[in-house]
C-alpha cells in the first residue's frame, strides 16, 4: 500500500495570513508563528485588533470532509451547552470548517492554560463531572465518519496501517499480526454490549488543561471517536485498574452527578490499554510513512523494537486474562 506524504509546502506564513484573512473577514498583523504539532500544522497570529487566533491546518489524506466537520460540530454543541471547550470560530456564513485546494483548516480563539500537576481528591470528581457532561452531549446523535473503538474495527485499521510498512523481517511481520489478531480475538466479545456514543478519545493528562480562577477544561479533539465511555476515563488512572481503585471510586462519584455509568465496562479498561499500545504504533507508522519520525525514534521499526511491542502485548493479554479469571 502506497503511502503519500503529506504536503504542506505551500503553506507559508504569508498563505496562512491570507487564508485566515479570507475566511474569517479580518486583518491580520505580520505575527505569525508555527506552534509544535506533530500531525497537523499550527499557527498563533495576531490579528489587527490586538486579538490572538489559533489556525490549525489539518494533515491531508488522514480525515475526510466529514469526519472533520464532526469534530467541528462536537466542539460547537459543547460549547453551546456551556462545558470548558475552545470552538472553532464562525465565519459569517456560519461556517468553521474551511478549504482552501483540498487543505482543510479550522480558526480558533486563542486560550493559554497548564496542564494539572497532580489530582487531588477534588481534581478527580471535577474530572468525572466534566467528562459526564461530554458524554452527555455526545450521546445526542451519531457522527457522521469517525473511527470506531472496537477491536474489530479500530484495531483492525491500526493493524493494517502497520502492516503497510516494511518489516524488519517477514517472521518478525507474521509474529506481529498473529499477536495483534490474538489479542482482538480475546477482547471483541467484552465490546459487544458496551453503548458506543461521540467521546473525545485522547483524554490524558496533556489534553484537560487549567487556567487561573477556572475550571479544567479540554483540548484537542483531532481523536474524536464513536466509542465506550470508559475511553474517556482510564488514560488519566495513575496505572493499572487492580492499582488505581481509589482514583477511580472519586472519578466515577464526580461522574454519576451528570450522567449514569455503565459499571460493567469497566473490564474493558485493560483490553483499551492493549488497543492504545496498537493506535500509538499505527500514530507512529504514519508519522514514519510521512517521512519525519527518524528525528523522534531512529530506533522505531527495528528487530529489538518489534520483539519489545509483541512482548508487552503479551503481557497485556496475560493482565487481561488474569482479571477476567478474577485473579
Amino acid at each position: 500500500m502506497k503511502h503519500e506524504l503529506a504536503d504542506f509546502s505551500a503553506l507559508t506564513p504569508d498563505m496562512v495570513l491570507q487564508l485566515i484573512e479570507s475566511a474569517l473577514g479580518v486583518r491580520c498583523s505580520n505575527l505569525c508563528r508555527t506552534l509544535t504539532s506533530y500531525i497537523n500544522r499550527v499557527y498563533d497570529v495576531k490579528l489587527d485588533d490586538e486579538s490572538w487566533v489559533v489556525a490549525k491546518f489539518y494533515r491531508p489524506g488522514r480525515w475526510n470532509r466529514d469526519a472533520l466537520q464532526d469534530e467541528q460540530d462536537f466542539l460547537t454543541e459543547l460549547a453551546a451547552a456551556e462545558l470548558p471547550v475552545i470552538a472553532p470560530i464562525r465565519n459569517a456564513s456560519g461556517a468553521t470548517l474551511h478549504e482552501h485546494e483540498g487543505l482543510f483548516f479550522a480558526i480558533f480563539p486563542k486560550k493559554g492554560g497548564r496542564p494539572v500537576d497532580e489530582f487531588n481528591d477534588d481534581n478527580w470528581k471535577e474530572f468525572g463531572r466534566l467528562m459526564a457532561r461530554v458524554h452527555n452531549v455526545g450521546a445526542q446523535h451519531a457522527p457522521r465518519n469517525r473511527i470506531v473503538i472496537d477491536p474489530r474495527k479500530s484495531t483492525q485499521e491500526h493493524l493494517q496501517a502497520i502492516l503497510a510498512l516494511e518489516f524488519s523481517s517477514a517472521g518478525l511481520r507474521r509474529e506481529f499480526e498473529q499477536t495483534v489478531n490474538e489479542l482482538v480475538t480475546q477482547i471483541a466479545p467484552m465490546f459487544d454490549d458496551a453503548a458506543m456514543l461521540r467521546i473525545h478519545g485522547d483524554s490524558h493528562a496533556a489534553n484537560i488543561l487549567q487556567r487561573p480562577g477556572e475550571s479544567m477544561f479540554l483540548i484537542d479533539f483531532d481523536d474524536m471517536a464513536l466509542g465506550p465511555p470508559v475511553q474517556d476515563l482510564w488514560m488519566m488512572l495513575p496505572g493499572h485498574r487492580r492499582d488505581s481503585s481509589r482514583e477511580l471510586d472519586l472519578l466515577l462519584d464526580g461522574y454519576e452527578t451528570f450522567r449514569e455509568f455503565d459499571y460493567p465496562t469497566l473490564r474493558l479498561i485493560e483490553p483499551l490499554r492493549a488497543m492504545r499500545f496498537i493506535h500509538f504504533m499505527a500514530w507512529c507508522a504514519r508519522q514514519k510513512a510521512d517521512g519525519g519520525f527518524a528525528r523522534l525514534s531512529p530506533d522505531w521499526g527495528s528487530a529489538s523494537y518489534w520483539k519489545q511491542e509483541i512482548h508487552d502485548l503479551r503481557k497485556q493479554m496475560q493482565e487481561i486474562a488474569d482479571h477476567e479469571s478474577g485473579h
